[in-house]
């Protein structure tokens, strides 16, 4: 993908990430985005190289909170 696809759909899949943060653990959106960032999924998601970026929201999430309830980012063998 150019680099510039990535740019712009990077920011949409992140929003819909922090939006199911939001939802799933009722924490605010400041939280969710500072969980999110400082998350071994998000430094994932910015590499384009490594496709975490094309998982389903519902699937990052799934990550997310393995990596929250057990400290390791553990992505599925596809």
């Amino acid at each position: 993908m150019e680099s510039n696809k990535f740019a712009a759909i990077l920011p949409v899949i992140i929003g819909g990430l922090v939006n199911k943060i939001i939802t799933e653990t009722h924490i605010g959106e400041d939280e969710a985005f500072e969980k999110l960032y400082n998350s071994k999924l998000y430094t994932a998601l910015e590499s384009e190289e490594m496709k975490v970026w094309t998982y389903s929201i519902p699937k990052l999430f799934d990550l997310y909170q393995n990596e929250i309830n057990t400290g390791e980012l553990v992505l599925p063998d596809y």
